[in-house]
């Protein structure tokens, strides 16, 4: 049997080292899908429950990889609804490439059925590389630069199929003017700057007496780099989200995370510095960094166009993170004087105690705080940690311990709901022997995450072991935007757009064949995640948890204080639970009647 355009396409993929794709069928895309079925599962095709899913899935897998993510979906709404995943991959700059059906060569340009022009939707997602297909010969080279640019750079790149070029008869380019003839393969190449730059960098370095450094995504790699970095020159390390798993928290001068889902001990590492190392992040908020011209700044990335963008850096270098930091570290002068670092530890301390104390504090139905506070200690090895953008990611962010060994992500640079289900189903297909938790808030459960535990149900079996959790923050309450709402706006919670249904989430898991669980009180919290990680099969836990306990940023500025005020003053529906609770928190003082007197 003559090899179609879908045989070699699911052949060359194999050759670059892809072993799955998530997606979801369609006529448009039905010549590859025929190739992959008769592969006999070369490739494994995964059938999420909707092609957004999909995508995330692809993003998930290159972050827990650090490999091709691939998705694939038909042509019209199936290549349109990859778009958001798609995003998610590109800002978080991580490798993927999307397959995309399309209607039939002769009918392009005739207003057909779900005929979109595709090159052009997906020029901003995948503008690295998009092209479409328009004969066979050409397929070999379009799918070799694809991939080639999507893992060398770090990008999205897309491949649009005409459906009936896809059953055509594969065959190589002619030798002959005007062809392209492409091949196989890519090694990383070592990016480190030049030894006068990596001088520069550790004269300003050596010179500060209190220096801070600042981890993210890019250090993930470089976890022993940067300890030694960071004990050479005393120096406190926060860590942006996407580099959470960067460093084990047990270093008592890792402050943990940093902006408005950060601790105090990071604020104050920021605030207090003189100098400023900053390594693989590209974390956005700039006024959790020190005032401009308060601190000298050094900062590594591997693309040029993240340096200098947050902080005005005296010194940027070009490099891979860990090979930099290793050429970085000789040059370096080991700093004797202790009293920098004793009072990071000193932060970091009390940091901890006052996150155990909020997230101990007596709450009705649940303190959410809780929830992540005691899944921490018992979290296995080697697990895997997902989380949802939303309420839930402040506690993923300040109440969860990483381990070395773990893994962690969520939505980083597009912050996007409906990624933490997703991620832990491609997260257990990447890794299926180690555990895997997702944190989800009930407004991504009832958007799109509900469903994709279907999509657990139909594969869990094939994993190994059922150790997958899925750990849902009932509040009834779009939490975050209400929030928001109160201290960025000064607006009450708008009921209207803010309250969503109440969903026995661990009933829905029961009926498709997953274990699940209700938790309505404090003191059966730790117990249930216990029970949860001792199961043979996937687990849905309903946490009740109360939408009044504030997601605190680690400082309050008086112009948040006078929103929320503000809020309070104008009668917000959750009133009476807001201030019993942030007053728990420690927040008394910005409540109704200690207005400032020049308000």
């Amino acid at each position: 049997m003559a090899m179609t355009v879908g045989d070699f396409i699911v052949e060359r993929l194999y050759q670059w080292g892809v072993r799955r794709i998530y997606g979801y069928p369609g006529d448009g895309i039905n010549g590859v899908f025929g190739a992959l079925n008769r592969s006999k599962e070369k490739i494994k095709f995964i059938q999420a429950r909707h092609e957004e899913m999909a995508a995330f899935m692809a993003a998930a897998d290159a972050k827990f990889t650090g490999e091709l993510g691939v998705c694939i979906s038909t042509s019209g709404p199936g290549a349109s609804h990859l778009l958001t995943g798609l995003y998610d991959a590109r800002m978080d700059h991580v490798p993927v490439l999307a397959i995309a059906g399309q209607q039939s060569r002769m009918a392009l340009g005739g207003h057909y059925q779900q005929e979109l022009d595709l090159v052009s939707m997906f020029k901003d997602v995948a503008g690295a590389f998009v092209q479409q297909a328009s004969e066979p010969s050409q397929v070999r080279h379009l799918v070799d630069r694809a991939i080639r640019t999507a893992i060398g750079e770090r990008r999205v790149t897309a491949i649009i199929l005409p459906n009936d070029l896809q059953e055509l008869e594969y065959t190589d380019p002619p030798h002959l003017h005007g062809t392209v003839h492409s091949g196989v393969g890519y090694s990383k190449p070592k990016v480190v700057p030049y030894d006068a730059d990596l001088q520069r960098a550790a004269d300003v370095l050596n010179s500060g007496k209190k220096v801070a450094m600042l981890v993210g995504a890019g250090a993930l790699n470089a976890t022993d780099e940067v300890i030694a970095v960071a004990e050479k020159l005393g120096a406190g390390v926060a860590k942006a989200l996407l580099g959470k798993a960067a460093l084990p928290d047990a270093l008592p001068w890792v402050t943990g995370s940093i902006g408005l889902l950060g601790t105090e001990a990071s604020y104050k590492l920021m605030n207090e510095c003189d100098t400023l190392l900053m390594v693989g992040s590209g974390f956005p908020y700039s006024e959790f960094l020190p005032q401009e011209g308060k601190a000298r700044g050094v900062q590594i990335d591997l693309k040029a166009d993240m340096l200098s963008l947050r902080y005005p850096m005296e010194v940027n270098l070009e490099g891979d993170a860990a090979e930099t930091l290793r050429a970085l570290l000789p040059l370096l002068q080991e700093k004797t004087d202790q009293t920098w670092r004793s009072s990071i530890e000193g932060w970091r301390k009390s940091s901890d105690e006052t996150l155990k104390a909020r997230a101990l504090e007596d709450v009705s139905p649940i303190n959410p705080q809780r929830v992540a506070y005691e899944l921490s200690p018992q979290l296995p090895d080697r697990a895997i940690i997902t989380s949802d953008s939303g309420s839930c990611a402040n506690w993923y962010a300040r109440d969860i311990q990483i381990r070395r060994g773990m893994m962690c992500s969520l939505s980083g640079g597009l912050a996007s709901m409906g990624a933490a289900v997703p991620y832990a189903i491609a997260a257990k297909f990447a890794h299926p022997d180690r555990p895997v938790i997702a944190l989800v808030g009930d407004g991504a459960m009832q958007m799109n995450n509900m469903a994709e535990l279907i999509t657990v149900a139909k594969y869990w079996r094939e994993w190994g072991n059922g150790k997958w959790i899925c750990a849902v923050f009932n509040n009834e309450d779009l939490n975050q935007v209400t929030w928001e709402q109160r201290v960025m706006n000064g607006d009450p919670k708008f009921e209207a757009s803010q309250n969503i249904p109440d969903v026995p989430y661990h009933q829905f898991a029961e009926s498709i064949g997953l274990k699940g669980l209700f938790v309505d009180r404090g003191e059966n919290v730790a117990a249930a995640w216990e029970e949860a990680l001792a199961s043979d099969r996937p687990v849905v836990i309903t946490f009740k948890t109360s939408p009044d306990v504030a997601p605190l940023p680690p400082h309050f500025t008086l112009q948040q204080a006078k929103k929320f005020a503000s809020a309070l003053l104008q009668g917000d529906p959750n009133e009476r639970g807001i201030i019993k609770e942030t007053a728990k928190q420690m927040l008394s003082s910005i409540l109704p009647g200690r207005k400032d007197k020049g308000d």
